[in-house]
């Protein structure tokens, strides 16, 4: 009796478990850089610009008060300049964002498709109109026109402090500005409510109505929460427009300097766009420092605007169509 001692074959091995590492295509990577190079520019010249303002506003900060126009300081200048660029972008966002929803909820939810369509377009090449045609109708075509209703104003609601009086006699006012820009920002509205409106989840709005819920009803209940962020949006890069138009401002504004709620006078304060445009071409030495300074003033104010905008959406971001 043999015993075979010889070692058996060996055990296979077991195959290599795929790789799950994803392939990465040229195209991805190209893609990938691009798109991280861009953010990085975009840095870069916004550090650049900041920059810039403080390195040429610095000489206007530490100049004694005498130098600055006016001869009272830099605070004195600039102020009376937020003041004005500040009461003219409320107005317009007051006066416009109300009408931008209401024109997308109608373009959205209200207007045939034959009639949408068109309508939509003709929003948006509002948008296109150069801002020196609105200032031109401004001056010429809506602050004349004003002039009655200001009368109005000023006979039956003089007793509220923005509509004191005395009127403006060639209309050119802070309210026909604060129109105007209206005008100008609310397509910008329009077009960004009117794309979120229609992103609101179909089953949201149908199960409204299936409860009995009617078409307004739906409105508030599905549409507007769903919109918020979007509104806001909107509403932010409106708001951006205004705080820095310039020639339609210049054009229209009859300043005086003045810091004042009264809307319908002749007396008004002026912008900071509007006044670097209209004083920087004959400015030298502090002047144009000072003019910088406001600037950067303005820069500081934009960017404070965005980053609320960005803190309000950011506390919708957890809302969604699917909760």
């Amino acid at each position: 009796m043999s015993t075979d001692t010889s070692p058996g074959p060996a055990p296979a091995k077991a195959p290599a478990p795929p790789s799950t590492r994803p392939v990465v295509q040229p195209g991805d990577r190209i893609f990938a850089g691009s798109a991280t190079g861009a953010g990085i520019l975009i840095l870069v010249v916004l550090a650049g610009v900041a920059a810039f303002l403080l390195i040429e506003a610095a000489p206007a900060f530490v100049a004694p008060a005498a130098d600055i126009p006016g001869g009272n300081g830099i605070v004195a200048y600039i102020w009376p300049l937020v003041f004005g660029t500040l009461l003219a972008a409320v107005i317009a966002l007051l006066i416009a964002t109300p009408l931008a929803v209401c024109v997308a909820l109608f373009i959205t939810h209200f207007a045939p498709r034959r009639i949408a369509q068109p309508l939509g377009y003709l929003i948006d090449l509002l948008a296109a109109v150069p801002s020196i045609v609105y200032g031109l109708w401004g001056v010429a075509v809506l602050a004349p026109a004003s002039v009655e209703l200001m009368t109005w104003l000023q006979d039956y609601l003089g007793w509220i402090p923005l509509f004191a009086g005395p009127v403006s006699a060639t209309g050119r006012t802070m309210l026909v500005v604060g129109v105007t820009l209206a005008v100008m920002i609310l397509p910008i509205i329009t077009a960004v409510s009117r794309e979120v409106f229609l992103q609101t989840p179909k089953l949201h709005e149908e199960a409204a109505l299936a409860l009995g819920a009617t078409r307004w009803e739906m409105i508030k209940m599905a549409v507007l929460p769903f919109g918020r962020s979007g509104i806001i949006s909107g509403a932010m890069l409106g708001l951006g427009r205004a705080l820095g138009e310039t020639m339609a401002v210049a054009i229209i504004l009859s300043v005086s300097g003045a810091v004042t709620f009264n809307l319908i006078s002749s007396g008004n304060p002026s912008t900071i766009a509007a006044n670097i445009a209209l004083q920087f071409p004959e400015s030298t030495g502090i002047e144009v420092n000072t003019l910088i300074a406001s600037g950067l003033v303005l820069f500081l104010i934009t960017l404070a605007v965005n980053s609320l905008a960005r803190f309000i959406i950011n506390r919708r971001r957890e809302f969604s169509g699917a909760n």
